[in-house]
């Protein structure tokens, strides 16, 4: 066993089943180990819908040949050949019964000390446009690669630390499910001490797969990795009519990395996510970008002493069993909840200004009267998360500690990406070999004095003062620096690496100490809850009864991907940006119709909104609908933070309706409804209740009214009559 399966073998809680290379070798039809045998039964698909009903079937690792292991949870199934080296080959989707690839690939590509070498793998297939079962016992080990050396199972971990809230959603962390270690050994004659472990992890209850390296120097000299690809999958096309064009057709499944940075939806913050042309699939008249591969898009250029590990990013890889947009993004979603179940965080937020003793204390005494439960000291407010001055510390701890008296947390604001600090700390263009070139214009590097100062002072801050929240402007976007003076990297080549180590250590240690993270860029697989919803900033200016459709249209396009808890709204209540009265809701008493709608769709939606301003009321009236909708939130808070099936997109021509839905609990729907026109209603809305998991009868009453049966359509729909009044909005329970 090598001294990295040993370390594995030594963190994990229960027993593990271990594998020598030899063993195999010498006993080929013998079972690996105690590894259980792969039962037609448990090699089966599991039945019913997975995002309906709970799967029973938990994740296995299993022998299911004389030299192959598989690893299965019933909705998708990975296998790989052990002899005479170590690939994966075959990847099912077991919901649809597809294969997903084509052909057999490395395991990883490492480069070091500029030569590159694959990771495992298995050559000698003919043809890559299908993989035929029989070409396997036929393919042959490449010498030239590492070699696999052994394996080990066991249950998933943790990534980093999770301090849960009192609103925090009761699920497991780490996700439950399996892991599965492959340890290779470099060729003959190469790289003395070198291992590296390719790991897997497999989710129970999901069509999902988790992949990461770690690569351990156990020799006497230093190494230097500058690059590696962490996954290699020669997937099936989904698409082989021509070129590539615009409307181009990839495969069905979703992967991401949390190597991710400057982008508010997975798509946007993608940047190892490569789909090239596969070299080896000749068989196409048009090169087709089938083959996927998972590496940083620049370095990382790391230096492995001896003793030394380096752990790559993981990536993520999520079989659809669907083309329809609303499935897609349940799983998505479910994805999320699973991997990154702090998402389900979801504070009802007043962000004040400004930021004196006066306002705060007032702004939290109302924010405890209707049921806030989060302050944040916003930008614009004078609130200086970096200033060290033991007095000014103290103040700050003092709200904090009032707050909390009151049921109150507090956090603070913080910008980091978009200014300038100085030419000595500012990133260096790669082009110029000068100051700017940033994906915002300017950006401080993290790997500069001020940069490695600026962390140490946030954390600092919120040791001393107790700040729970963190509103993080413009986090690290991946941003290069050609400076060879900074002392956190040493060049070009390593600081996008070390620069989003050192943000995401930081965020995870955030985590770990129950500091809520509202960051605009896709960091939520490191420890973020919140990123903005999508919206346009200069909207507010607009006349506010416009303000009103266009903020519901902002909810309805950003809950594809995103749990309504993922993403911020944003409400100004005090002059922004300009827009003059008519885009003011302040005085709140006077135009309570607007801030009511906003409060209705936001907390009817489980969307959390940053309102600015100065107070949360003004009246005892504005007070009181306040406190009503967060009531309402209150009451129904597990299912309006539940998923959102999007019924009808906001147009101000007709009604409008988003439904929650969550099989699992006893109320399983929820539909808001909305009546954005000046005139009285009577419809008969469609409400579509398959994600319910209702299959007959669905008792659905309107507000606190009594309780109607209906019964289910073919389609799973039922029709429900309704009247409303003008510029008004309601709501269904479903049970």
């Amino acid at each position: 066993m090598t001294t990295e399966t040993r370390r594995f073998v030594a963190r994990t809680a229960i027993p593990l089943v271990v594998v020598a290379a030899a063993a195999l070798a010498d006993e080929p039809t013998a079972p690996f180990g105690e590894l259980p045998v792969l039962t037609d039964e448990l090699a089966a698909p599991v039945r019913g819908d997975w995002l309906i009903q709970p799967v029973e079937r938990r994740t296995g690792v299993y022998h299911s040949g004389p030299h192959e292991v598989t690893m299965t949870n019933g909705l998708v199934r990975r296998t790989w050949r052990l002899a005479p080296n170590a690939a994966t080959v075959a990847f099912d989707n077991l919901l649809t019964g597809a294969a997903v690839i084509r052909g057999v690939k490395p395991e990883a590509v490492l480069e070091l000390d500029g030569t590159k070498y694959n990771v495992g793998g298995l050559v000698g297939q003919p043809k890559y446009a299908y993989l035929r079962p029989e070409w396997i016992e036929a393919l042959q080990n490449d010498p030239a690669a590492f070699q696999f050396a052994g394996l080990a199972v066991g249950q998933t971990k943790e990534r980093f630390a999770w301090k849960r809230k009192p609103y925090s959603a009761d699920v497991p962390w780490p996700p439950p499910g399996a892991a599965l270690t492959l340890t290779f050994l470099p060729p003959a004659g190469k790289l003395p001490g070198l291992t590296v472990s390719v790991c897997y992890e497999m989710y129970d209850g999901m069509p999902l797969v988790c992949k990461w390296l770690s690569i351990n120097n156990g020799g006497q000299i230093p190494l230097r990795l500058n690059a590696f690809t962490n996954e290699i999958l020669a997937v099936v096309e989904r698409e082989t009519t021509g070129p590539v064009k615009p409307g181009w057709e990839y495969p069905n499944l979703h992967v991401e990395s949390d190597y991710a940075f400057n982008g508010a939806t997975p798509y946007e913050a993608d940047v190892t996510t490569r789909w090239v042309v596969d070299p080896q699939h000749t068989t196409q008249r048009w090169p087709t970008p089938a083959l996927l591969e998972s590496r940083p898009p620049f370095g990382p250029d790391a230096v492995l002493p001896p003793g030394d590990t380096f752990t790559t990013f993981r990536t993520f890889e999520l079989l659809y069993d669907s083309t329809e947009r609303e499935r897609k993004g349940l799983s998505l979603r479910r994805m999320y909840r699973t991997i990154a179940p702090w998402v389900s965080e979801n504070p009802i937020t007043m962000d004040v200004l400004p930021a004196d003793s006066a306002t705060v204390r007032a702004v939290i005494d109302q924010c405890a009267a209707v049921g806030f439960e989060m302050l944040g000291l916003t930008f614009g407010s004078g609130f200086d998360i970096e200033n060290e001055d033991p007095a000014y510390s103290a103040q700050i701890k003092e709200w904090v500690d009032y707050a909390r008296s009151r049921g109150i947390e507090v956090g603070g604001y913080s910008l980091l990406a978009s200014r300038s600090v100085s030419p000595e700390h500012d990133v260096i263009d790669p082009k110029t070999g000068k100051p700017g070139g940033a994906v915002y214009g300017s950006m401080p590097c993290l790997g500069s004095p001020w940069g490695i100062d600026y962390l140490r002072k946030v954390r600092t801050f919120m040791e001393r003062t107790g700040l729970s929240l963190f509103e993080h402007d413009g986090s690290y976007p991946g941003d290069q620096c050609a400076s060879t003076q900074h002392p956190g990297h040493r060049g070009l080549a390593d600081s996008q690496w070390t620069q989003w180590q050192r943000i995401t250590e930081f965020y995870r240690w955030c985590r770990g100490q129950g500091v809520y993270l509202s960051v605009p860029d896709w960091y939520f697989l490191n420890g973020s809850s919140k990123v903005f919803l999508g919206y346009c900033e200069e909207n507010w200016t607009l006349p506010r009864d416009e303000q009103v459709i266009l903020s519901r249209q902002n909810i309805y396009d950003g809950t594809w991907q995103k749990t309504p808890s993922m993403g911020w709204s944003f409400l100004p209540l005090v002059n922004y940006k300009g827009g003059g009265a008519a885009a003011l809701i302040e005085p709140l008493c006077e135009h309570l119709d607007v801030y009511e709608a906003h409060l209705a769709q936001n907390l009817g939606l489980g969307i959390q909104c940053q309102y600015r301003g100065t107070r949360v009321y003004d009246t005892e009236v504005t007070q009181a609908v306040v406190k009503k909708w967060v009531d309402f939130y209150k009451k129904y808070r597990p299912i309006l933070d539940s998923d959102i099936i999007h019924v009808r997109r906001p147009d101000a021509r007709d009604i409008d309706c988003m439904l929650h839905v969550n099989p699992r609990l006893q109320q399983k729907g929820l539909a808001m409804v909305f009546n954005p026109l000046n005139q009285p209603v009577k419809r008969t809305l469609s409400l579509p209740l398959y994600y319910t998991g209702l299959q007959t009868t669905a008792m659905i009453r309107r507000e606190e009214g009594p309780s109607s049966a209906f019964r289910l359509d073919r389609q799973y729909s039922v029709e429900v009559p309704i009247e409303m009044g003008p510029q008004s909005a309601t709501w269904f329970v479903i049970e």
